[in-house]
Order: structure tokens, then C-alpha cells, then sequence
């Protein structure tokens, strides 16, 4: 028998009869730059969590890879046992956080190798993420479990294709228990003005995963927080499925396949026969409140303004000066420079950055269809390509202190393009395989790569490292 408890999000306590895995711990509010929170929200009693042989992360993305956590979980006298074992993606940054938490026992994973630990063998399953859109630049990995005759799968975040769930079937002969991909996140499509429909494309294959892999029983898998106070807003733009919708297209596309509901306290008792899910049975965490009607999908609903979230008026004002330094003095020598000055000429783009305060806007606009381009300030009319982000986020990022994985996320960064050309008798637009004509100006200054990511750990790393957590 495997016995697996969520405590939230894509948190798993998996036990069988003599080994603990812990997976994908993310236990503190505020989730991923202190954008989100657990949803539903959990009563939590760190304590109580029974001894863990394994510790499994599956990828970095930080609602899986938790920094705050982790900086608990490495102080002595937590639930993670001396000698346990510490299983990684071969990422660097990844690996480079764990030591400097000082982590010890760190074993990199690879696809489909499976490792065993007393009566439990472990093994990663692939994910195509590099090849998707998303284009993520590190590895990430599914986990299956196997223990008395009993397999259970946890998708997490992965793309599979065919090839993938074959070579899963042939592991483990069949699976008991599947934790699947429900939702497909529009996370960042109202920031960057795209399309808030449900991607169907996507969605359907969450549910052939389930029908080409024939599970005995299905659970939806992680995608539960929300995001929090002022940014509540966003929970109408991001979230286009719930666990119920899920589970009812799932029993009409596969009704052979058994599926339920799994949240934060429910516990699932995998044997080989069958498969039972006790609701809120676990010792150690619980629902506190079902705040997931919080998350219904209504992406028409009022937008806050774009505004500074430094609500003192001589700091704001600081703020401004600031900025209006950095763009009178830097800013179009810089752009002059990058490596996108001929797209943007080439499609004769006119750019308008538009930087808010507390209470008003200023604008900055260039026009790159003219001969010399040049800064000026205030509306030039049309626009091609707009950013607009409140004076807060943009003096974060030209001080360094901040990651696009906050700003393209927060609701205080919005950008839009209509890029086209027109010449004698013809009207051409961008390839559509082709981002980078529209890639927005400060996202060229300030590159979204891996020394900002790297950074944005290690910023949490200091942060948290040591630090008495309650």
C-alpha cells in the first residue's frame, strides 16, 4: 500500500510501509514573489509531519521550489530526518540554492532512472517543457512511485507525450493512482494582452494523458493558490478551469477512468485492488477555509489602475525623480544600442512608455519609422508598442532588486503591440513564429535571463537562510 496525504499546492506526503517522501514543499504565504497564497488556505502543524526519508523537487519554478520552506526544512529538528535524502533535476541554480541552505545529500535525477530507497523505487519521468512555448530553460521531471505491487504517477507540471506515457506503462505494467494536469494557467496573458480564452489546444491534452495512460484513479494535481489582496483581481483572468469542471469533462472524454476530488488534509490509500480517499483525515494539516470561489473565471471584471505601491508622497516623489534620470540620461542611449534597434526600425514602431505614480502618469515616447530616433516626451499619437508600469516596479528594476517573474505577474506591469508595415501595395505583418520583432524595450534593458533568476533566489536565500520560521 502507498499512502499519500497532500498538504498543498503540489505538496505530497508519500508513505509506504517504511520509507517518507516529501515533494515540492511550499508551506508559508506568500507564495512566488509574495504573489500568491495556498487556495484553499490550510491549517498546517509542522510538528506533527512524521519523520522524511526524501525530499523531492521537481523543477524550479517557485511555487514547487520554495526558498522560505526549504530555509525551514534545513534548520535541525524539522521532520526532514539527518541522513534524508535530497532528489534534484541536474539544474545549477536549483543546486546552487540547496548548498547554500547547506543542504546535504543531494542526488541529481535523470529521466526514467529510477532510484530506490528501502521498499520505495523513485523514478523521474520526463517532461518536453523546453520544447513547449514556455520555452523554460531548466529541467523538470514527474515522479512515479512504485511500492507493493502499487504505482502511483504525480504529472506535476510536465508535458508527456506518447513516447513518455508508453515507456511509464511499461514501468510500472499499469498505474493505481495519477495526480494530472487540470488547469492550463493564463498567469501573465493580462499583463502582455493576450488571448483569455480557455487554450484548448492544451487542455485536451490533459485529458488524453489520462485516456492514453489508463489510470485506475485520478485526482487533479497541483495548481491550488490564488493570488492575494490587491492583486485579487487577477483570480478572473488566470484561472479558466476548476477541479470540478475538470473532473466532469474527464468522466465524459474517459468514462472508464475513476476520479475525485483531492484537497489539502484528504489522504489516498493506494492498494492494488482499489483506491480510497478519506476526506480531511490527515493528523497534520487541514483545510481552514474553501476560499476557491475566489478563483471563478470572469475575465471582464473591473481592473485597478496601474499605480506605485510606495504609498508615502515624499518616497514616490523620490521614486519619480528617479526614474526621470534614468530616462533622460540613459535610457535612449541604451535603446540606440540593443540588438533590436533594426526590428524596431524596420517595422517603424512607435513606442510609448507610460510610468504611474500614486495618483497621475508620465508618458515617454519614440518614434523609430523616423530618420533619427529620438526620446520624446509625452504621446506622439499612435502606438505599436506600449509598456506601462508603475513607478515602484520600473525603479526596482533598474536598481536590480526585482525579476520580471514579479513584474510580468503583479498586475502593475501592462504592454500591448499592433505591429505592421505597410508599403507600396502590400501590408506585412511579423511571422507568426516570431517574438522577438514585439519584444518590449525594457524587457532589452533589463533581460529576463538566468543571472535574474539565479539572483531572485539568492535574494530569498538571505532573506530566509537561518531564520526562525513559525
Amino acid at each position: 500500500m502507498i499512502k499519500t496525504t497532500l498538504i498543498g499546492h503540489a505538496c505530497l506526503l508519500i508513505q509506504s510501509r517504511e520509507t517518507t517522501i516529501l515533494t515540492d514543499p511550499a508551506w508559508f504565504d506568500y507564495l512566488w514573489e509574495e504573489i500568491n497564497v495556498l487556495c484553499p488556505s490550510i491549517v498546517l502543524e509542522k510538528e506533527k509531519i512524521p519523520p522524511v526519508d526524501v525530499l523531492y523537487l521537481s523543477h524550479r519554478h517557485q511555487d514547487h521550489f520554495d526558498v522560505r520552506t526549504l530555509a525551514y526544512l534545513a534548520q535541525p529538528g524539522g521532520c526532514l530526518k539527518p541522513d534524508a535524502l535530497v532528489l534534484v533535476p541536474n539544474d545549477d541554480i536549483l543546486i546552487d540554492v540547496l548548498k547554500e541552505l547547506e543542504f546535504k545529500n543531494i542526488h541529481v535525477v535523470a529521466d526514467f532512472t529510477p532510484v530506490t530507497i528501502k521498499d520505495v523505487t523513485l523514478t523521474p519521468t520526463p517532461s518536453l517543457n523546453k520544447a513547449s512555448t514556455a520555452k523554460d530553460d531548466f529541467p523538470e521531471h514527474g515522479l512515479l512511485v512504485q511500492s507493493d505491487g502499487v504505482t502511483s504517477w504525480n504529472q506535476v507540471d510536465t508535458i508527456v507525450n506518447p513516447e513518455i506515457i508508453d515507456q511509464i506503462l511499461q514501468l510500472s505494467g499499469s498505474v493505481n493512482f495519477m495526480h494530472g494536469r487540470f488547469v492550463p494557467l493564463l498567469e501573465g496573458n493580462f499583463s502582455y494582452n493576450k488571448p483569455m480564452d480557455l487554450p484548448y489546444d492544451e487542455y485536451c491534452t490533459y485529458l488524453n494523458v489520462v485516456r492514453a495512460l489508463g489510470p485506475k484513479f485520478v485526482v487533479p494535481g497541483s495548481a491550488s493558490f490564488r493570488y492575494r489582496d490587491e492583486m485579487d483581481f487577477l483570480n478572473s483572468y488566470s484561472f479558466p478551469t476548476t477541479q470540478e469542471q475538470f473532473l466532469g469533462d474527464l468522466k465524459a472524454f474517459s468514462p472508464g477512468v475513476s476520479c475525485g476530488p483531492y484537497v489539502s488534509g484528504d489522504v489516498a490509500y493506494i492498494l492494488p485492488d482499489e483506491v480510497r480517499i478519506e476526506k480531511q483525515s490527515s493528523d497534520f494539516v487541514r483545510v481552514l477555509e474553501d476560499d476557491s470561489h475566489r478563483l471563478a473565471f470572469k475575465p471582464v471584471m473591473e481592473v485597478p489602475p496601474i499605480r506605485s505601491r510606495t504609498t508615502d508622497g515624499n518616497q514616490c516623489a523620490k521614486e519619480i525623480s528617479f526614474i526621470h534620470e534614468f530616462i533622460e540620461n540613459q535610457f535612449m542611449q541604451r535603446i540606440l544600442a540593443s540588438e533590436m534597434m533594426a526590428g524596431w526600425k524596420h517595422w517603424q514602431i512607435v513606442y510609448q512608455l507610460e510610468v504611474f505614480g500614486r495618483n497621475e502618469s508620465q508618458m515617454w515616447s519614440i518614434d523609430f519609422g523616423s530618420s533619427e530616433p529620438c526620446l520624446h516626451k509625452g504621446d506622439l499619437g499612435k502606438i505599436n508598442l506600449y509598456e506601462g508600469i508603475a513607478s515602484s516596479e520600473l525603479c526596482d528594476l533598474i536598481e536590480g532588486k526585482t525579476s520580471w517573474d514579479y513584474v510580468a505577474l503583479c498586475g502593475n506591469y501592462r504592454t500591448f503591440n499592433n505591429i505592421y508595415r505597410i508599403t507600396d501595395g502590400s501590408f506585412e505583418l511579423p511571422p507568426e513564429d516570431s517574438s522577438n520583432y514585439a519584444l518590449e524595450p525594457l524587457m532589452v534593458l533589463f533581460p529576463w535571463d538566468r543571472k535574474m533568476d539565479r539572483e531572485k533566489f539568492m535574494k530569498d536565500v538571505r532573506r530566509w537562510k537561518g531564520k526562525r520560521q513559525d
